[in-house]
């Protein structure tokens, strides 16, 4: 009988021994040479991989590490790419007299990572859910490999918006005054509903093919530089999509956290930096899952780790992207993701990355930016982070004529009087509103002069300002009770046979050309004014719910008074002497082109706002 079982089971290794080897894939796609990291991790994934011997005879290229993994599908491949050439590497996976040889690009860099240069604090984003925004090529709304099919109709479904629709509207984006694009997550999402945003990710080097392919988002991007518009990529490195293809074959069983049932986020952001917080509030917080749809990943985990440090390097080089925008940045392990950055920010000392740290605790944001004097010695190498306390107040304080020390534009002054916090609050991403808060619209009751003044204040404030799209038309949501699914709203004229396009001008109505024009003039005028971009502020106290502010440096000052009263307001210019007097006392209204002087009388309006150039 032992016998039989021997005789049994040396069957079974033949079997499995001289089965085909099959490589189903390897992450990442291909690779650069010349890279200042000269590793490079390989996954390879196809059936009863893990224990194949892998070689490679191509010049300068070294194998340092094999790694088997839990499943006996993946094997991770460590290899040192020092002084490699590009070219195709041969590597061949053997296991027992079966060899397979898979073909391999090295690729030539189109640059140096130390010449790729981010967007900062001269740019303008300009913010888009591609699923919304225009239909380039209604032939991709539905795909054989993708689950969820099109419905307009539906609030959270695939409306089929794309990367073509994309490039066919850049010269609209371009217009609004915008110097850079950033679009919601483009890679696949194969949940089988709500997959639109593309936040719950299935294939990290997969372009949604309901948006297009890898090659049409490098179209995308050479078509966005050729009109001088940058590029930043929305990446989520805290989780991964329930229908990611690895889901279904863990690498390793704690690729993911799991627990014996389901376990959200408690959402604590404050127990990363609290001395207080305990050690089972912060694991919750950091491994519990975002959502069911959602498996969190666990970036303490080191080969984990390395797969996501290439993913992002291996898209700044594929598509040429000028910066990245991490998405729930401090639901990461953070000290893992601080060596993320680090790697990222080392390869492109000059790229930038933006976190999304959604927190309104000025002193809990400037945990995050990188250079903050940290108590606990903390630093996340990340260097820009988004300003949510100044966006939670920044429509808010218009919403009233109220001139209680809590309201109207004190909440702003208050909000900026944090700004010692920081290292260096000009890096800071400045918004009024964005796909997951509130629309402008619907937060200033759809007037449009005070959706004029938040403009206002974004073209000028220190920072880097993005605009959401639509609220350069005054666009409102569908219905407020659909939460995201009703402010997430198609742009009209986006989708053929549409009644309606805002994208040509002759159409769109008095109020909303009133309101594309002012923030067009404005943020025009921003690209090439150095003291918005660089300027120090000085603010003044709010009188009668108006606010004035100086942006200023050694070679001129920008005035900027924001009337949110009912009433008109008189410049009492001596007030501001302590600036102007460094300046010539003639000066130009930005909005208006009218000369101004210094000592004469000037009104502002209700719910109107002056800016107005000095020269020093």
């Amino acid at each position: 009988m032992k016998r039989l079982f021997l005789l049994i089971a040396l069957c079974s290794l033949m079997i499995t021994t001289n089965a085909k080897i099959e490589i189903k894939k390897i992450d990442p796609t291909n690779w650069f040479v010349g890279m200042k990291d000269a590793s490079l991790q390989l996954m390879a994934y196809g059936a009863n991989i893990r224990n194949a011997e892998v070689t490679t005879n191509y010049p300068n290229v070294r194998i340092d590490s094999l790694v088997r993994l839990d499943s006996p599908n993946y094997l991770l491949i460590y290899l040192n790419l020092k002084d490699a050439q590009a070219g195709t590497m041969n590597i061949d996976f053997k296991i027992g007299k079966q060899t397979t040889t898979v073909k391999y690009a090295l690729l030539n860099r189109e640059m140096s990572g130390d010449e790729r240069k981010g967007f900062d604090n001269s740019d303008v984003l300009y913010m888009l859910m591609p699923d919304r925004f225009a239909n380039g090529d209604p032939k991709n709304d539905a795909t054989y490999d993708t689950a969820e099919k099109p419905d307009r109709n539906d609030y959270f479904g695939r409306h089929g918006g794309d990367l073509q629709g994309m490039i066919d509207r850049l010269d609209y984006i371009a217009s609004v005054g915008a110097t850079a694009v950033w679009s919601t997550p483009l890679l696949l999402d194969n949940e089988p509903k709500s997959s639109y945003h593309g936040y719950a990710c299935a294939d990290y080097y997969r372009i949604d093919p309901r948006f297009g392919d890898n090659a049409l988002y490098r179209t995308f991007v050479t078509a966005c530089h050729r009109r001088g518009l940058k590029v930043i990529m929305d990446v989520v490195t805290n989780h991964c999509g329930a229908a990611h293809w690895w889901m279904r074959d863990l690498p390793y069983q704690d690729w993911v956290h799991q627990f014996d049932r389901y376990t959200s986020s408690n959402h604590l952001s404050s127990v990363n930096m609290d001395p207080n917080a305990s050690t089972h509030d912060r694991m919750v917080h950091e491994s519990g899952w975002f959502d069911t749809s959602m498996p969190d990943m666990n970036l303490n985990h080191p080969d984990l780790l390395q797969y996501f440090k290439q993913w992002a390097v291996w898209w700044m080089e594929y598509a040429d992207l000028d910066g990245l925008r991490v998405d729930t940045y401090f639901y990461n392990e953070k000290e893992p993701m601080s060596e993320w950055c680090k790697a990222v920010r080392t390869e492109y000392p000059a790229a930038n990355i933006v976190g999304e740290c959604w927190t309104t605790s000025p002193a809990q944001l400037a945990y995050w930016e990188a250079g903050t004097k940290n108590k606990d010695g903390f630093c996340s190498y990340l260097p820009s982070v988004m300003d949510f306390p100044l966006q939670s107040v920044l429509c808010k304080a218009l919403t009233d004529d109220d001139t209680s020390w809590d309201s109207g534009m004190k909440l702003i002054y208050r909000s900026l009087s944090h700004d010692f916090l920081f290292d260096d609050p000009r890096r800071l991403l400045i918004m009024a509103a964005n796909h997951d808060t509130e629309r402008v619209a619907d937060e200033v009751g759809k007037n449009p002069e005070k959706a004029k003044l938040v403009a206002t204040l974004l073209a000028t404030l220190r920072g880097v300002p993005q605009i959401f799209s639509g609220d350069e038309l005054m666009f409102a949501s569908k219905d407020l009770t659909q939460g995201h699914g009703g402010l997430r709203v198609d742009f009209p004229g986006g989708w053929p046979g549409d009644t309606l396009n805002l994208f040509d001008a002759s159409q769109r109505s008095t109020v909303q050309q009133d309101v594309f024009d002012h923030y067009s003039r404005l943020f025009n005028w921003r690209k090439t004014e150095s003291v918005i971009h660089h300027g120090r502020t000085m603010h003044f106290a709010v009188e009668d719910n108006m606010y004035a502010y100086f942006r200023y440096d050694d070679n001129g000052a920008v005035f900027v008074c924001v009337n949110a009263a009912s009433q008109p307001c008189t410049i009492n210019w001596e007030r501001y002497d302590e600036v102007l007097r460094n300046y010539k006392p003639e000066g130009k209204d930005v909005l208006s082109g009218r000369s101004v002087t210094v000592g004469h009388p000037l009104y502002v309006a209700p719910l109107s706002s002056l800016i107005v150039k000095f020269e020093r």
